[in-house]
């Protein structure tokens, strides 16, 4: 995308009507109105990929850093009965130190962040399929002249 808003740019400063823009592209009017505009505001950096930043953090960078310890401490440290991590277990040891709620799938996310565990996957185990073997094709019928 990023690539044809920049080729895009290009073919409006050198005088193509965005119109012509929008046909040459693909894309409605509207789109490359919106691509002239943020050319002629912001210059070729306007129209560059830029990634949405998103929700701040609930958690400050020193509470990050203070969960980092916690989580290199254990779960047993934070009064769990085992030494595994779950992210349920780490998600309620975050809202009991900080009074902050994560679910449990977004503590999975912070964890990956933080570098404190590569990615884990389901523990479930899968079904084992069993496919049914081949059945060899059945001898071709041969015919001979003069059988009725």
């Amino acid at each position: 995308m990023e690539g044809r808003r920049l080729l895009a740019a290009q073919e409006l400063q050198r005088g193509l009507t965005q119109s012509q823009v929008a046909r040459r592209f693909g894309v409605s009017r509207t789109t490359a109105s919106r691509w002239f505009r943020a050319l002629n505001g912001k210059g070729v950096e306007g129209l560059r990929k830029r990634r949405a930043p998103g929700r701040p953090s609930r958690l400050t960078k020193d509470q990050l850093a203070q969960l980092a310890e916690l989580y290199q401490a254990g779960p047993r440290a934070a009064g769990f009965g085992s030494d595994r991590w779950t992210t349920v277990r780490f998600a309620e040891a975050i809202y009991a130190r900080f009074q902050v709620r994560y679910d449990p799938d977004h503590v999975g996310r912070i964890i990956l962040r933080l570098g404190l565990r590569g990615r884990i996957h389901n523990r479930r185990p899968r079904p084992t399929l069993v496919y049914a073997q081949a059945q060899p094709p059945a001898p071709a019928v041969e015919r001979t002249a003069g059988v009725a």
